[in-house]
């Protein structure tokens, strides 16, 4: 069995070393224990530290391509290199390093796909107040999209099987935790949480620029969950809303018309609003089966993927 450890890293140079210094080179239940950085277009001396510290393997983007696409293609690099287990940590050595036994146990064991890092929210200092009613936010809406119970979907320190790694795929160029969480909800992973540690505040998130900022990405961010994985359930909801109100404004002008001698005066506005919502949420509504056939396409193209990768190891 060989575990593999990914760090997605952006100019870290600052910070590497000391995520590194804090990595095991065995961990139970495994014959050996390897690392990779995915080096994000770094222009500092990222790929330096990293060597001089003995990481195995390097991936390189020559350019920035964010966070999202540096795990996806760590993953990948971490399936060729032959990784039974993955584990996905931070440069920022924000998590505590010595939990990872607790991650990838329950995978060694047979009892999960994919293990999230639950980190305690409520006692991290440096977490302001709002954002730590976003990360519940956006935890509630992947428990909710995934069928899931994981109480930190933000949390990057996991551990995934292989099968499962190659199984995922992500959309989002600014984050992959939720999606690959609502993912492996929807192809029935077997997904837990551990309660985990972390270590004191290196420097600020590269994630959050600003309380605006992460307001603004994490609300875009909830909202395009809902697209992707429950679009019938998103547009079916907006569309039976504005139908109903139209409805609701059109009866009203039914009444007016019955109950006064002059009914029509004065409420052809009412007449024209309740006609424009309901012909409006008739066509949300049908907006919602083609996205929901959408969806099952994009399924089908998930499940070629996997078979494809599942396939290649058959070959090897």
């Amino acid at each position: 069995m060989k575990l593999i450890i990914q760090i997605p890293c952006y100019n870290e140079a600052e910070t590497l070393g000391i995520a590194l210094s804090a990595l095991p080179r065995q961990v139970p239940g495994f014959d050996s224990v390897e690392w990779l950085i995915i080096d994000d277009g770094s222009t500092d001396d990222t790929v330096k530290v990293a060597l001089s510290h003995g990481v195995d393997h390097v991936v390189r983007h020559t350019r920035n391509q964010g966070l999202a696409r540096g795990f996806m293609n760590g993953l990948q690099a971490c399936l060729e290199h032959g990784a039974d287990v993955i584990v996905n940590t931070d440069a920022d050595n924000q998590y505590e390093a010595d939990d990872i036994p607790l991650l990838t146990a329950p995978i060694v064991n047979g009892k999960a796909d994919i293990v999230i890092g639950a980190r305690p929210i409520q006692a991290i200092e440096h977490f302001s107040p709002i954002k730590k009613l976003l990360q519940k936010l956006g935890s509630w809406v992947v428990r909710v999209a995934s069928k899931t119970s994981i109480p930190d979907a933000p949390s990057g320190f996991r551990a995934m099987s292989r099968a499962a790694a190659q199984k995922l795929t992500v959309f989002s160029d600014y984050t992959y935790t939720l999606e690959t969480i609502i993912q492996a909800g929807q192809k029935n992973m077997a997904i837990t949480s551990v309660p985990i540690r972390v270590n004191g505040d290196l420097r600020p998130s590269r994630l959050v620029k600003s309380i605006s900022s992460y307001i603004r990405r994490s609300i875009v961010t909830i909202i395009r969950v809902f697209v992707i994985y429950r679009p019938f359930r998103f547009f079916a909801s907006i569309g039976i809303t504005l139908f109903g109100l139209g409805f609701l404004i059109g009866m009203r002008f039914v009444y007016k018309w019955l109950t006064t001698d002059n009914g029509y005066d004065g409420h052809v506005q009412s007449l024209i609003l309740a006609s424009s919502l309901m012909v409006i949420g008739f066509q949300t509504i049908l907006i919602a089966f083609v996205a929901d056939l959408l969806s099952a396409n994009r399924k089908l193209l998930e499940e070629i993927r996997s078979m494809t990768l599942q396939n290649r190891d058959a070959l090897r």
